[in-house]
């Protein structure tokens, strides 16, 4: 080989020798006595000699016209040759060497025949292209790539013949181990794509498969460059491809990387904007690009909403004739238009009204997608599109109803928060009439916490004169028992709570002639079982009723509506149970009317009574009673508090707390009567009781209550006791002697009690007894009476607990000025039997020191 060099350097010079210029012929010898070192057998001479060229080609540059007869003729075909030497370093200078050669030749095209299937055997080798490629080396691998593009950019048109090396080259590389390559191949793909515009579309589509696969590289720079390749691609090529690559695309736009979701959005803006088959990609294309709006960094949204407006405009332009009457006769954005400064253009909004029947279906899916992210960028991009649709969403209305009810359901925050933001822009464009007879059967046939949420929505997105005509019927159909009752969620209290606070902001002073359903609706909001907590947030709801009602406060609410809201709830009474939301209303109605109840009366005893008869359900009957206690204990500031509760008094005794005290066996039995005797108590600590009417009740009631001393209950025995001595110590009144006489037995026997505190309230009781027998007439007729209850107290002054002690003692004490004689000898008879005489002695020195003075 070596004497072959030799030759061809001495040989006479044929005709095209003899035509290159002195320059060339010059340069010719000295390459060829470099030449012959290329194909030493040591690695070493090929490797001097490789450098020599390098030294030579970097030399001040030749004229590059008498530089292209040695390289193509001399240099060209053994460099190649080189690229397969078995040193790493001499394959590494042949490519270097190479690509000065073509930057410094006249005609790099030239090369292109020789070059072209020297780099693709390099590179990809025989098919199957999955096979490891021949160069070995990552670093040589990324300088031959290096090497083809180089050649892309200088052969130009002129690579059209070698499209299929070139692309077979690419196949391989896109998918290289080193990042630095698939970088590198994806350049390179690019701009082969730019320079044979013309044939470039028959070999595309055998890269897409390479670069999809690269797509999800775990360098964010690899990302960005297989999308910005397929980009060029694409556009040069084939437009069959776009199926493939938008899935891949769409992943992306959940990619961690800012400059990864960026990348993506230029290219599909320059797609709508310069693909050739754009207008039937319009419906697949879009969703990207508006994805990008929602983008969390600023920068991004700009430039989507940038690229967005380009493609209205273009578009626009390009249809013009079909828009005139649009253009002439622009319509202005609708009343409630949430920025109507910022209304897209006319393009944007005619493109998305023309392909939004294609796009929501797939939407509509994806929103229920098991993949969050997927829910949330959908959410996202329902709300754009709608925003876009405007009025035309109306024939999608359906569709987007049930697809909002499911997606507000969602365990994501971003997804509930975008789709009720889809549902304020229906209820922005479409009129109430036609989205209430599409909403109201979905919640009639599934009342649910999502769709409350949806129309909450709706309602504030809302304009108020549109609403205003549709106030009462909404108002009456919130109110209805399956709304109102149709969970027991907190979330769908927190929904429907929403919903009265949306009727109310939009409708404000419209929504008077709906507030006694309103009122319903809150009443009932308040009355769920698990929405505890909300009672804030209805209260705030209630000042806002009140404020647009009448300017005042909830209190002027609850006094204009709570005889009508307890006449409706009288009129399903008679089914009450314990269970019943209507019971549950009816505590919360009376528990937070306060001196609204004043007036309320006629409506609110019949119904006490009604649910506290001995016939009803039992636990009902508990949780009225504690109502009612509850009411009681402030009787000033509510039921009395326009001073005619004492007309309601003879009912609230006689047929309710009366047949309540009656005994009946069993524990909720006991309960009742436990009850019962609090709403006396309750009643008689009050306040609002004359002495005669105390008198009153104390004729009916006692013997009730001295049978309640035998309660089970310590509580009953306890208010019992209290109640009795409230009873003995309200003066005036004729006493039946029979019937006072059955007391104190009664009482003594609860000296006895387990408990200290019904021992000393039954002390208490007794003094109260001793203190009416000393104001009446017939004092001695209760003599022997008295001298029992003498000796019976006595044994009680040695009791172990000494506040008993002390306790009868005073009994005692207040007792001594009725017989102080009678007593004296009783006390000097046992004071030798007790463990401790120290009372007894107590007591004697106080007889000894004499009555006291008498009452004036």
């Amino acid at each position: 080989m070596a004497a072959l060099v030799a030759a061809e350097a001495v040989a006479p010079p044929g005709p095209a020798e003899a035509a290159e210029p002195a320059e060339a012929a010059e340069l010719s010898r000295a390459l060829s006595r470099l030449l012959p070192g290329l194909e030493a057998d040591s690695k070493l001479g090929r490797r001097r000699a490789l450098e020599a060229l390098q030294r030579a080609l970097e030399a001040p540059a030749a004229d590059p016209a008498a530089f292209q007869g040695p390289w193509a003729r001399l240099l060209l075909p053994r460099l190649l040759r080189c690229l397969a030497d078995p040193a790493e370093g001499c394959r590494a200078l042949a490519a270097h060497l190479l690509g000065l050669g073509l930057r410094r030749s006249a005609r790099p095209r030239d090369a292109l025949p020789r070059l072209m299937p020297a780099l693709a055997a390099r590179l990809a080798g025989p098919e199957p292209a999955r096979r490891p490629p021949p160069e070995a080396c990552e670093e040589l691998r990324l300088a031959l790539v290096q090497l083809l593009r180089l050649a892309v950019d200088l052969g130009g048109a002129a690579l059209a013949p070698h499209l299929d090396d070139s692309v077979r080259a690419l196949r391989c590389t896109l998918l290289d181990p080193f990042a630095a390559v698939r970088r590198e191949s994806c350049e390179c793909a690019a701009a082969l794509a730019r320079a044979t515009p013309d044939h470039f579309h028959m070999q595309s589509e055998s890269l897409i498969g390479p670069l999809m696969q690269s797509i999800s590289h775990q360098h964010w720079k690899v990302r960005v460059a297989v999308i910005e390749a397929s980009g060029t691609v694409i556009q040069f090529g084939s437009g069959k491809s776009v199926d493939d690559v938008l899935p891949h695309f769409a992943q992306r736009l959940f990619d961690g990387v800012p400059q990864v979701r960026q990348a993506v959005t230029r290219v599909v803006g320059g797609w709508l904007l310069e693909l050739r088959d754009r207008y039937s990609f319009f419906h697949k294309l879009i969703p990207l690009l508006l994805s990008g709006l929602d983008d969390e960094m600023p920068h991004i949204a700009l430039e989507a909403a940038s690229l967005w407006e380009k493609v209205g405009l273009q578009w626009q332009k390009e249809n013009e004739e079909d828009l005139k009457d649009k253009l002439d006769f622009a319509s202005p954005p609708p009343a409630q238009h949430p920025s109507p400064e910022a209304r897209p253009g006319l393009g944007c909004r005619e493109l998305v009204f023309r392909n939004l029947s294609k796009i929501l279906p797939a939407i509509c899916h994806d929103i229920t997608d098991w993949v969050a992210g997927t829910r949330v960028k959908s959410a996202q991009l329902l709300a754009v599109l709608l925003l876009h649709a405007e009025d035309h969403i109306t024939q999608h209305l359906e569709v987007l109803l049930r697809t909002l009810l499911l997606a507000c359901a969602d365990e994501e925050s971003a997804v509930v928060s975008s789709c009720t933001r889809s549902a304020e822009l229906i209820g922005t464009f479409v009129s109430p009439e036609v989205f209430l007879k599409l909403i109201w059967p979905m919640l009639k046939k599934s009342p649910s916490a999502s769709g409350l949420l949806v129309l909450a929505s709706v309602f504030r997105g809302c304009p108020r004169e549109a609403l205003q005509p549709h106030l009462k019927a909404v108002a009456t159909e919130l109110a209805s028992a399956h709304i109102c009752q149709g969970s027991e969620n907190r979330r769908y209290g927190e929904n429907l709570l929403l919903c009265v606070r949306a009727l109310v902001s939009v409708g404000r002073e419209d929504c008077r002639g709906c507030s006694l359903q309103l009122m319903e609706v809150l009443v009932a909001v308040m009355a769920l079982a698990g929405a505890t907590g909300l009672g804030d947030k209805v209260q705030e709801a209630m000042a806002a009723l009140a404020e647009v009602e009448s300017g005042g406060d909830s209190q002027d609410l609850y006094r204009a509506h709570v005889g009508a809201l307890l006449e409706r709830l009288a009129g399903s009474q008679r089914d009450w149970t314990v269970h019943s939301p209507e019971l549950l209303q009816f505590t919360v109605l009376v528990a937070h009317a306060g001196p609204a109840l004043g007036d309320a009366l006629p409506h609110l005893v019949p119904i006490l009574r009604s649910c506290l008869q001995p016939d009803r359900d039992p636990q009902m009957r508990l949780k009225v009673f504690s109502t009612l206690s509850r009411v009681l204990l402030t009787a000033e500031e509510t039921v009395d508090s326009q001073g005619q509760f004492h007309r309601y008094l003879d009912t609230v005794i006689k047929d309710i707390l009366v047949p309540n005290l009656q005994w009946h066996a069993g524990r909720t039995a006991a309960a009742i009567r436990t009850a019962a005797v609090s709403c006396l108590w309750a009643l008689s600590s009050s306040g609002v009781l004359a002495a005669t009417q105390v008198q009153d009740a104390r004729e009916t009631l006692m013997p009730q209550l001295l049978t309640t001393l035998e309660e089970d209950s310590q509580t009953t025995r306890l208010v019992s006791c209290r109640i009795i001595n409230m009873f003995l110590k309200t003066p005036g009144g004729a006493v039946d002697p029979d019937k006072f006489m059955k007391i104190y037995p009664e009482l003594l026997k609860r000296l006895d009690d387990v408990s200290r505190e019904v021992r000393l309230a039954a002390a208490s009781a007794l003094v109260a007894w001793l203190e009416c027998v000393r104001n009446d007439d017939r004092k001695p007729y209760y003599q022997g009476d008295v001298q029992y209850l003498y000796k019976e107290l006595l044994v009680y002054l040695d009791d172990p607990d000494s506040a008993v002690q002390d306790a009868v003692l005073e009994v005692l004490t207040a007792g001594s000025a009725l017989f102080p004689d009678l007593l004296a000898r009783e006390t000097e008879a046992v004071v030798r039997q007790h463990r401790s005489p120290t009372r007894c002695e107590q007591l004697l020195r106080h007889l000894q020191a004499g009555p006291p003075a008498p009452r004036a």
